[in-house]
């Protein structure tokens, strides 16, 4: 597999018929009332007129869910179908919300899905940077990379935390031989044969961990993956949502998928005869 690093910063808008690309802008929350409404602003605002926005809400308290709801009605008017609200009822982790969400992209006809957090941490305006090198280089998926050159993290993070996120991409990097700058990092874009090949269905993970499982199976299909610079914000409001449970996850599921028997992603097969 081939895994490449763009350190592109142009940001110059991308021409037809590349911009016209159908795009789904996935993005879980969970108490992200004091960022929905930034975040879905910044997002219509780009100028892919063809994107989707997907927001899938496990059951906020602080009313996400509704101000999403609402959101969306006026988008929709504008432009339908421009954004869905998925209400989730039950809590079950970031990568089953992401997982609902890919699939209500792959659904409704994407052909290129977004991943990325609803806290403002991930700047929207690198999706267009993302749809042209994904679509110029026919990478599997696209990593907003924090620490690829170029890549920045938000002053406002402490030494124990810059040390920590080091320190989980290259135990991940060790254990499952993946040669990526930032494999914990969760602002991405995937081709949408890449994620019916993955079998979504099959993921083990539920939380963080899935970024990881994400990747892992990528290069098991013998997808390309490139790393783009990003700087990574500190959340705009409210509070991590990262527990213990999740935590122990994150360092159990890189030993589950390189020792505990490997899962054949749907379409693994053609896609190493493709590449001989």
């Amino acid at each position: 597999m081939n895994i490449a690093r763009s350190y592109v910063n142009d940001t110059s808008p991308l021409p037809s018929p590349w911009r016209d690309a159908q795009v789904a802008v996935v993005v879980p929350t969970y108490n992200e009332a004091g960022n929905i409404a930034e975040l879905t602003r910044s997002i219509h605002a780009l100028d892919l007129p063809n994107l989707m926005l997907i927001i899938v809400d496990d059951d906020s308290p602080d009313g996400t869910g509704s101000i999403a709801d609402d959101l969306a009605g006026r988008a929709n008017e504008d432009r339908p179908g421009s954004m869905v609200v998925l209400h989730r009822k039950v809590k079950e982790g970031i990568g089953r919300a992401h997982i609902a969400g890919m699939k209500e992209a792959l659904a409704r006809g994407a052909d290129y899905v977004v991943q990325m957090d609803g806290d403002l941490s991930h700047r929207p305006e690198y999706i267009p940077r993302m749809l042209g090198t994904i679509m110029s280089a026919h990478a599997g998926v696209v990593i907003g990379s924090r620490y690829v050159a170029g890549g920045s993290l938000s002053a406002d993070w402490g030494r124990h935390r810059r040390l920590l996120s080091k320190f989980a991409g290259l135990y991940v990097n060790a254990i499952l031989k993946l040669p990526l700058r930032d494999a914990t990092g969760g602002f991405k874009m995937w081709r949408r044969d890449v994620l019916e090949r993955i079998d979504l269905n099959a993921i083990r993970s539920d939380g963080y961990s899935f970024q990881v499982e994400m990747n892992h199976l990528c290069r098991q299909l013998g997808q390309s993956i490139v790393e783009i610079p990003i700087h990574f914000e500190e959340r705009n409001a409210g509070s991590s949502k990262i527990s213990f449970a999740v935590q122990l996850e994150s360092m159990l599921t890189p030993f589950a998928l390189r020792f505990g028997g490997r899962r054949r992603p749907a379409g693994q097969a053609e896609a190493v005869r493709s590449l001989r």
